[in-house]
């Protein structure tokens, strides 16, 4: 009898000790569940919120040539080392208004009522119309020459407002050296300008007050469109020595037609644009445009980080590059001199000399 007893109180025992454990089982699965659960709410949280960081910024450039191309992709390039890479985590929208200020304004319109994080606006008549249309939105200018003179900004301070940028403000002062190093003797320049751009007129107000006291004439040639520049240009003949350009936006677009005329009237062309030596220019000396869309698009990651862009310093380019082609100056029939070659970051190949 106690055997049995004994017996059956062991095996009460085990099975409540197989409940308990049982139990137990269930409890930890049950918790393992949970934790799993917990961790796919908090993955697809963290997607969530990943895909709720995705920045929208919105380009616009008055018209496409290869100074202002070259600052849109320096601007992506940038943002992308900065972290907002583009059809991962950043909508670009980019717009052109082909050269007409009123498409640019209608752009700039539509993009106040899209309402980026970011808008920005390449060259002076985008930037205007764009500032125009928004108070609120960031807008980042670049490519352009006085921001102050285009009235984008009171000073070269932080704005206070919604504006902030990069300038491509040259000194002149490298420029007239290089003019005088082209031709000796330098004493008349032609400056063939579309008088509508604010960037244009400041550099040729700016060139009339540093000539005067040198004793340089400065015959200025206004073309309000691109296909004004060649008759502009011919006008020029029997005139002046040299054409200088600066990044005059109708000017660079159409460049190729500018070079065609000057070329004609055995004219050498200077630029503040290096990508026009490739185009037909003699010389060049300017900033690289590349450069200053990756400084814009430090700019621009700064305001996608949280920053105001009020609070950020409009800045200028330092470094100034000397681009130079003898198979141009060959053209209109002069000669680079040779110390003037060596000191160039490019130069264009030589034309063969004629057997």
């Amino acid at each position: 009898m106690l055997n049995a007893t004994f017996g059956v109180s062991r095996l009460t025992r085990a099975m409540m000790l197989g409940g308990i454990c049982m139990a137990s089982l269930m409890g930890c699965s049950q918790s393992n569940n949970k934790t799993a659960d917990a961790n796919t709410a908090s993955t697809a949280s963290a997607t969530t919120a990943a895909s709720g960081d995705t920045k929208s910024v919105a380009i616009t450039a008055i018209v496409e040539h290869p100074a202002l191309d070259a600052v849109r992709q320096g601007v992506i390039e940038e943002l992308g080392n900065e972290g907002f890479k583009e059809g991962q985590n950043l909508k670009v929208n980019f717009q052109s208004a082909q050269g007409n200020t009123a498409t640019a304004g209608q752009i700039a319109k539509q993009f106040a009522a899209d309402k980026p994080d970011a808008i920005v606006a390449i060259a002076t008549p985008s930037a205007q119309s764009v500032i125009a249309a928004t108070n609120s939105i960031p807008v980042i200018f670049s490519a352009v020459t006085d921001p102050v003179e285009a009235k984008l900004i009171k000073s070269w301070e932080a704005s206070g407002t919604n504006v902030t940028g990069a300038s491509d403000m040259l000194p002149l002062e490298p420029q007239i050296e290089l003019m005088k190093k082209v031709v000796p003797n330098l004493k008349s320049v032609g400056y063939v300008y579309s008088p509508g751009e604010v960037n244009s007129t400041v550099v040729l107000k700016a060139l009339e007050t540093k000539f005067k006291p040198m004793g340089i004439n400065i015959v200025a040639a206004p073309a309000q469109r691109t296909t004004d520049i060649p008759q502009a240009t011919r006008g020029l003949q029997g005139k002046v020595q040299l054409i200088y350009t600066s990044l005059d936006n109708n000017v660079v677009s159409a460049y190729e037609s500018l070079y065609q005329a000057a070329k004609e009237i055995k004219v050498p062309l200077v630029a503040s644009d290096t990508d026009s030596v490739a185009r037909g220019a003699v010389a060049a000396m300017g900033i690289n445009y590349k450069d200053l869309g990756i400084e814009t698009g430090k700019i621009v990651g700064r305001v996608l980080k949280g920053e105001k862009p009020g609070t950020i310093k409009p800045i200028t380019m330092n470094k100034l590059d000397l681009y130079l082609s003898p198979k141009h100056a060959q053209e209109v029939g002069i000669t680079l001199p040779q110390e003037l070659i060596s000191q160039a970051a490019q130069v264009e190949p030589a034309p063969k000399a004629k057997q």
